[in-house]
């Protein structure tokens, strides 16, 4: 038996052994599921915190082929991989590049994150700025081949002064678009910068503008992503939208409700989340394409605590917990994020993570994530 962990709060005894869930199961049907995944810093980079980021390109690409191994989709250069907190636009484009190549060597399902972080974050920015580096991306993703998931952008939220020129922009994005995209909201919880985007902080008005942005070029819409943590907006967002219009769920919070579904519908997923749940997510999701709906929210109902506390405010931190998970579960061998943002929760909320994720069972090898996380504690002069 593992020795116990001395975490802050009391020792802790690792669990035994973990899920049995070997990749090659297939790819669910009943859903489709993308991970938001993360990238892998190079921690011997010479680098200081103004320099471009420096990417680890052969672990980064390794854990997105054990995300597609378990039949998952990989949500490329969104969020997760730190979109403008340590990735700038041409380390994302150079993501995008070598995951679209990567993808088509195993047969993966890629989409990509299209926004305009190649603009300036302060000044003046116009409509015709916003635009411009929309097109840049959108043509990048085109060009190889994955799926454009249009971003929200801060630069909109500076240019907008209200609904109009949201609709104005997006339809003219979709006009040019030459496959359907995925359209993306994402809250100020998990980026401030985003405050009142639809031109309005008032929830309902903005959800009317959105809405009005897909009715309006249903033909070019294949799903919306909807990240604003609040189940009961995302329900009836998705009640509203025309019909062949998908509603990935972007909540971290509710996610097994919301992919369950209910008599009038269902969401299908794109997850920061489900980067450290990849293997029991597909699994879960697999539970419910037989119809088992009590089966996929036993596996998955456990997994939310975990959710929930990565996922605490300041919410746009939580890529610190999974980086870290992904540490302990032997994906990459070290703790380094770019733009130095392992620093960026506590020991404390690190440790609960360890526990929480041990105790459903998501390390491979229990001994290496304890031996990991024992070292962790040392070097902050808490093993006791």
């Amino acid at each position: 038996m593992t020795a116990p962990v001395p975490l802050p709060r009391g020792p802790y005894t690792p669990r035994a052994t973990p899920l049995d869930l070997p990749p090659g199961a297939g790819t669910p049907s009943s859903r489709t599921v993308f991970s938001a995944a993360h990238v892998v810093a190079d921690p011997y980079a010479d680098i200081g915190p103004d320099d471009p980021a420096a990417v680890d390109w052969e672990a980064t690409l390794a854990f997105r082929r054990h995300l597609w191994s378990h039949g998952l989709g990989v949500a490329e250069a969104m969020d997760t991989a730190q979109r403008g907190m340590g990735l700038d636009w041409a380390g994302a484009a150079e993501l995008i590049r070598r995951s679209a190549a990567e993808a088509k060597t195993v047969g993966g399902r890629i989409a990509c994150g299209v926004g305009t972080d190649q603009l300036p974050t302060t000044g003046e920015v116009t409509l015709a700025d916003v635009r411009a580096a929309y097109e840049e991306q959108l043509a990048l993703a085109e060009e190889h081949g994955v799926q454009p998931i249009l971003m929200a952008s801060r630069a909109l939220a500076r240019a907008a002064r209200g609904p109009e020129d949201y609709l104005a922009t997006y339809a003219h994005l979709l006009r040019q678009a030459s496959e359907p995209v995925v359209l993306h909201w994402l809250g100020p919880m998990f980026d401030p910068a985003l405050e009142g985007y639809w031109g309005s902080t008032d929830l309902d008005e903005a959800t009317d503008t959105f809405l009005k942005v897909i009715a309006e070029h249903p033909d070019k819409v294949d799903g919306i992503k909807i990240s604003l943590l609040d189940a009961a907006r995302e329900i009836d967002v998705r009640r509203r939208l025309p019909g062949g219009v998908r509603c990935y769920t972007g909540d971290d919070f509710n996610y097994p409700e919301l992919i369950a579904g209910d008599e009038r519908g269902f969401s299908h997923a794109l997850l920061g989340i489900f980067d450290p749940l990849g293997p029991l997510a597909a699994h879960a999701v697999r539970v419910l394409d037989t119809g088992d709906v009590a089966g996929f929210r036993a596996l998955l109902d456990p997994t939310v605590e975990l959710s929930r506390h990565l996922f605490q405010r300041p919410t746009r931190f939580y890529k610190t917990g999974v980086v870290f998970l992904a540490w302990l579960a032997g994906h990459q061998d070290h703790f380094t994020m770019v733009g130095g943002l392992q620093s960026a929760r506590s020991l404390p909320h690190l440790a609960t993570a360890y526990e929480l994720a041990d105790g459903l069972g998501l390390f491979p090898d229990p001994e290496l994530a304890a031996h990991r996380m024992r070292a962790l504690l040392a070097v902050h002069g808490g093993a006791r």
